[in-house]
C-alpha cells in the first residue's frame, strides 16, 4: 500500500514529497532523489521505518523539510500590510473594475492595515482574523461605533482572496480566513418607499422641469438607466431615425474622480426604445447645448456641466436629492427611479422579458424576483381572478 504518492507529471514541489509504502506490515519512506544523469529517470531512495506508522510519518516529515528550501529573509519579515499593498493589490488591480479596485484599496488602508497590517504574514493566525472582524463589527465605523455586517463581510472577501493567493505562492501554510468566523452579509434595512406611483413620478418631473439638467432626470425616469450609464451617454448613442438609444459605456466615481469604464455586464450593453416626449426633450437639449457653444458631435457627451464637460455622476444624483427635499413627495434614492420605471411597467402588464431587456438584466427571472414584490395588490388581484374563474366555470358532468 502506498500513502502520499506524487503522481507522474506533477510539479517539482510534488515530486520532492516523501511518501509511505507498506510491505508485509513494515513501513518504508520513499523520497525523491533527483534525476539519474545516465538514464534520465527519477531516482528514489527507500528509508526503512519499522512497524510504526507514526515513525514513518515523522521520517517523511523530516525528509520533506530537508528538501524544501527555507524561506528567505524577505519572506520571513513580510507583513500583512506590505503583502496586501505591495504584492496582492498590484496583481488584482489588473483583474478588477476600477471602482472595485479602489474600494478594495480603501478598505485595506482603513480597515485591515490599521489593525493587523503589522502582523507578520507567516505568523497570521485565525485569532488575528477573528479579532479583526470583531473589532470592525463593534468599533469599526468612522465615529467609533458599529460597522455594518455587510461591510465586514466585504473585508472578509478581501482577506479570503488575498490569503488564498498567499497560500498558492507558499507565503503562508494555510488560509486563516477560511477558518475564521465571517459575519453574514445582512441586507441593509430600507426606510420609506422604494418606488413612486405614476402620479408621484409625474409630479416630481413637472416640478423639476425648470432645472438645467432636467433632461437627464427625465431620461433616467423613462428608461430605467443606471446613473453611470446616463452620465456615459454620447450623442452618437442616440439614433433618432430608429427612436432608440444605446448603452455602451458608464461613468463611475473612482477616488472622487469621474472615470469612463465599460458597462457593468455583457447584458448591460443594450438598446432602449424612446418615447416621442423623451426624444423631443433630447432634441431641445441639443439645441440648447449648441447655443452655449458646447460640442454636440457624435463622440461628445450628451449630459454636460456648465463648462461643457461630461457631467459628474454624483452631480446628477445630488441634483435629484436637492430638488426632492424641496417637495412633499416621499423620499427615495436616485437609483429608485430605476426601480420605479420597472415596477410601473410590470404593473401595467408589460412582459417581464421586455422589462428585463430595458434594464439590461442577465435573466428575466432576476427582474421578476427583484421588482414584482414592489407592486401592491397584484397577489390580491390574482386571488380574485382565480376565484372568479372557478365560480363562472361550467359544470363538466360527473364522469
Amino acid at each position: 500500500m502506498i500513502f502520499g504518492l506524487a503522481p507522474n507529471g506533477s510539479d517539482a514541489d510534488d515530486i520532492r514529497m516523501a511518501y509511505i509504502v507498506t510491505r508485509n506490515t513494515r513501513f518504508y519512506v520513499v523520497a525523491y532523489d533527483g534525476i539519474d544523469p545516465l538514464t534520465g529517470r527519477e531516482r528514489r531512495r527507500w528509508h526503512p521505518a519499522g512497524a510504526s506508522r507514526t515513525d514513518a510519518e515523522a521520517i517523511a516529515a523530516t525528509l520533506d523539510a530537508a528538501a524544501s528550501p527555507p524561506p528567505d529573509a524577505s519572506t520571513r519579515s513580510l507583513t500583512v500590510g506590505r503583502f496586501l499593498t505591495e504584492q496582492w493589490m498590484p496583481r488584482r488591480r489588473t483583474q478588477l473594475r476600477a471602482t472595485t479596485a479602489h474600494r478594495y484599496e480603501w478598505m485595506i488602508d482603513n480597515y485591515i492595515n490599521p489593525r493587523i497590517g503589522d502582523v507578520h504574514l507567516r505568523g497570521l493566525r485565525v485569532e488575528h482574523v477573528d479579532r479583526l472582524y470583531h473589532d470592525l463589527l463593534t468599533t469599526g465605523s468612522r465615529t467609533g461605533g458599529e460597522l455594518a455586517s455587510k461591510t465586514v463581510y466585504d473585508v472578509h472577501v478581501i482577506m479570503r482572496s488575498s490569503l488564498g493567493d498567499a497560500s498558492r505562492h507558499s507565503l503562508v501554510e494555510s488560509n486563516a480566513a477560511l477558518m475564521a468566523q465571517a459575519p453574514r452579509a445582512q441586507p441593509r434595512a430600507r426606510c420609506g418607499p422604494e418606488t413612486w406611483t405614476a402620479g408621484q413620478l409625474r409630479q416630481y418631473l413637472a416640478n423639476a422641469a425648470h432645472l438645467r439638467l432636467y433632461p437627464a432626470l427625465h431620461v433616467a425616469a423613462t428608461t430605467g438607466m443606471r446613473r453611470g450609464e446616463l452620465a456615459g451617454l454620447r450623442w452618437g448613442d442616440w439614433q433618432p431615425d430608429t427612436h432608440r438609444i444605446s448603452i455602451a459605456r458608464s461613468r463611475q466615481v473612482v477616488g472622487g474622480q469621474s472615470v469612463e469604464v465599460p458597462v457593468k455586464t455583457r447584458t448591460s450593453r443594450r438598446c432602449i426604445d424612446l418615447d416621442p416626449t423623451t426624444e423631443t426633450i433630447l432634441g431641445c437639449w441639443r439645441r440648447l447645448q449648441r447655443r452655449h457653444s458646447h460640442p454636440v458631435d457624435l463622440g461628445d457627451p450628451i449630459f454636460t456641466n456648465a463648462a461643457g464637460c461630461a457631467v459628474h455622476p454624483e452631480s446628477i444624483s445630488q441634483l435629484f436629492d436637492r430638488h426632492l427635499a424641496r417637495t412633499d413627495i416621499p423620499r427615495i434614492r436616485f437609483h429608485d427611479l430605476r426601480h420605479t420605471h420597472a415596477s410601473l411597467l410590470v404593473a401595467a402588464g408589460t412582459p417581464i422579458k421586455v422589462v428585463s431587456e430595458r434594464l439590461g438584466h442577465a435573466h428575466p427571472g432576476f427582474t421578476m424576483a427583484t421588482y414584482q414584490h414592489l407592486i401592491p395588490g397584484m397577489s390580491a388581484t390574482a386571488a380574485l381572478d382565480f376565484a372568479n374563474m372557478i365560480a363562472t366555470a361550467p359544470h363538466d358532468g360527473g364522469r
